[in-house]
């Protein structure tokens, strides 16, 4: 077998050449000679000795069969960067020794860290295990769901429907009515629609030349010892005054008196149910319309501290129909409160209100679930679930108290000392008798519930006459109140009421 030889050849200029150069470019070539590279050593012809010994070298090569065998190109060499400096040194932070504050700052950032999932943790097992909870046992008083009209408002009825057209302390421009058109059962639902007193009687009667005489007035039953008013002496009269401004109106343009330009209604479990200690809950839609004022709330069932707020009030959620852009808390918002204080004019109320927000949903979109939990030690209203609190009210000093009240009042005359009512109590007191429960819708007011200068409010509560003033206003909020009684009424799907068994 003969040996063949593999000559190689010389490297072409094409291989020397600069391979990012155009074939036009002057640029020198930018492609390194390798150092000990015999290939490139020099461009004179190589010696046969000197042939045979480099085809040994290169063994990537095959043996020749008549195929030519080109030589691979060498790797061009790394450019070097001109962003790095050739007089400074390049810095090399993993090799310097390491700082003792970058150190203690690192690892304090992750203890803060674990810490405060620590405190978090303990925080909610805290919360968890210390919530207030009335864990005694509750036996049912009322439960309606509104199946038959009769049950509900026939004789017997779970509910009592008042008949008043005095403002209910509160200036209230509607008169409570028994009529139908204002409160009825329909399709399992109980319905509290306020209308048009004109719709009845006419606009020109609401403003001028009419008495009105409400039919079924219930001063005599809802008022405190049948409207009979102690003179002291073992003496009492019958309050004339009172039952007058309570079940009749008369419209005046020369005065500015009017008949009550909105017929609603207001009915209560008086005779029916009344708990103290306990548990109460209804789902129901809250209306819509402007200045409508809805509310669900008790009042105490015989009076054991004096004229309201002595013996206290509960509102287990109020609300407003104006929309949600009316800046002083429209229908998305409901809130819960406790009215108390040791003289007719001085109230607590607050000092123990608050209110839950839907931000930008209506509470008159949907049902919601509103319930009232009550004990000796605390008092809580949410909506739908204990984590949407209207307020949570602990029990835990006398109101007397926690009112800060002033040392003495004016009777009227004179300056006398302010009396503790409830010195006899408890720290529930007044909220340890039995209330009765209120649903009703009202229209407006002069008490302060819609504030001055909010929301285009046609009224102002000091004026002459506040109700003619809103009547006249009829083509500004008008408007507002659905056509539709359904959206316009509160809607009520079931009462239920429980006591401490």
């Amino acid at each position: 077998m003969s040996d063949h030889k593999v000559t190689v050849e010389p490297p072409t200029a094409s291989i020397r050449s600069d391979p990012f150069a155009s074939p036009e470019s002057s640029r020198p070539s930018s492609v390194r000679s390798p150092a000990n590279s015999s290939i490139y050593e020099s461009s004179a012809p190589r010696t046969p000795n000197e042939t045979t010994t480099f085809s040994h070298a290169i063994t990537s090569l095959p043996a020749a069969t008549g195929q030519s065998t080109a030589l691979l190109k060498p790797k061009a060499a790394r450019m070097r960067s001109h962003m790095l400096p050739d007089d400074k040194p390049m810095p090399k932070p993993w090799n310097d020794a390491p700082n003792p504050r970058a150190s203690f700052a690192y690892y304090l950032t992750y203890f803060v860290i674990m810490l405060g999932l620590a405190g978090g943790a303990v925080q909610c097992w805290w919360n968890y295990t210390h919530v207030l909870l009335d864990k005694q046992p509750l036996c049912m008083v009322l439960e309606e769901n509104f199946d038959s009209e009769e049950s509900v408002f026939g004789e017997n009825g779970t509910f009592f429907r008042e008949v008043n057209m005095d403002g209910f302390g509160n200036g209230e421009f509607e008169m409570a009515t028994a009529s139908s058109n204002n409160s009825y059962v329909q399709d399992g639902m109980l319905y509290i629609v306020p209308t048009l007193t004109s719709d009845s009687i006419g606009n020109a009667a609401v403003f001028d030349g009419t008495v009105y005489n409400i039919s079924g007035c219930t001063f005599n039953i809802t008022r405190p010892n049948n409207g009979f008013i102690d003179i002291g002496n073992g003496q009492s009269v019958f309050d004339t005054e009172g039952y007058v401004r309570s079940c009749s109106a008369v419209s005046n343009s020369t005065l500015g008196t009017i008949i009550n330009p909105v017929q609603s209604a207001r009915i209560t479990t008086r005779n029916s149910a009344k708990i103290r200690f306990g548990r109460v809950e209804i789902r129901a839609k809250m209306p819509t319309g402007d200045w409508l004022w809805p509310a669900i709330w008790m009042l105490p069932t015989d009076n054991v501290y004096g004229p309201w707020p002595l013996s206290g009030e509960i509102d287990i959620v109020e609300s407003r129909g104006n929309g949600i852009r009316y800046t002083a808390h429209g229908s998305n918002y409901v809130q819960g409160s406790l009215n108390w204080g040791p003289a007719q004019n001085l109230n607590g109320v607050s000092k123990s209100y608050s209110w839950w927000t839907d931000r930008r949903k209506s509470f008159a979109d949907d049902f919601h679930t509103y319930v009232l939990e009550w004990t000796p030690d605390f008092l809580r209203m949410s909506v739908d679930t204990r984590l949407h609190t209207l307020l949570d009210f602990k029990f835990d000093q006398p109101f007397f108290k926690r009112g800060d009240f002033p040392e003495v009042i004016s009777n009227g005359s004179s300056l006398v000392p302010l009396q503790n009512p409830w010195i006899n109590g408890t720290n529930a007191t007044p909220f340890d008798q039995d209330f009765f429960l209120i649903l009703n819708v009202a229209v407006g007011s002069t008490n302060g519930w819609f504030p001055e200068s909010q929301g285009n409010k046609p009224w102002l509560d000091r004026s002459s006459s506040p109700p003619r003033d809103f009547a006249n206003a009829i083509n500004q909020w008008y408007p507002t109140w659905p056509s539709k009684a359904a959206d316009r009424a509160l809607v009520v799907d079931y009462v239920k009421m429980w006591k401490h068994c």
